[in-house]
């Protein structure tokens, strides 16, 4: 009887984080660049183009959609951060770029689930 409702348990956990609606909170943002060091926490190198951020909490790869004044970025999880209280996430420099971020903002930030993100497939590459 304890395994069978212990499987239940497991089965309602996966099943209802598989499908609930993705978390979307307000915060504030900044950006960050070459002042973090070579690698990022995740042991990958760091580059300031890329469309990453850093964030306290979420776990490494965990796929972001940024929201500021209406322009929005997509952006991977790959560093810890930010230290300075207040803030929420921050964006490396060429995500902040794309969304016209001035420096530090208020965002929408919604953690996005694997089904909500395009991915082209072999030479559909900007057709949307």
């Amino acid at each position: 009887m304890r395994a069978k409702s212990l499987a239940t348990l497991i089965f309602c956990a996966a099943f209802g984080a598989a499908h609930a609606e993705p978390a979307v909170k307000t915060g504030i943002a900044s950006f960050y660049g070459y002042e973090s060091g070579p690698r990022t926490a995740s042991g990958e190198r760091f580059d300031p183009n890329a469309m990453t951020a850093a964030h306290r909490t979420l776990p490494f790869g965990a796929l972001v959609r940024v929201t500021y004044q209406g322009r929005s970025v997509v952006v991977r999880i790959n560093d810890r951060g930010p230290f300075v209280r207040g803030r929420d996430i921050d964006l490396s420099e060429g995500a902040a770029r794309r969304i016209g971020l001035p420096g530090v903002g208020a965002v929408t930030i919604e953690v996005l689930r694997p089904a909500d993100v395009y991915i082209p497939k072999r030479g559909d590459w900007g057709v949307f």
